[in-house]
């Protein structure tokens, strides 16, 4: 969650609005997550579950993009 913080500081000295917007929705996940974990909540658990596993996956995505790995500049 700091650097989900991090990240939403340093977009917001840009133009970067998509970024910032889908920071806000990660952090307000992050902390549904935390809720259903303290009071055991299945569904909330597994919303978490999946979106933090598309979060890495984007994430990584954006990485090998940048990186250009494996012809994604093409």
């Amino acid at each position: 969650m700091l650097s989900a913080l991090e990240r939403q500081i340093f977009d917001f000295l840009g133009f970067q609005w998509a970024p910032i917007l889908g920071n806000f929705l990660h952090i307000i996940v992050v902390i549904l997550g935390l809720f259903g974990t303290i009071q055991y909540r299945p569904r909330y658990i597994m919303v978490y579950t999946v979106w933090t596993a598309l979060w890495v996956t984007w994430n990584v995505f954006i990485i090998c993009f940048y990186l250009e790995v494996g012809g994604l500049s093409k």
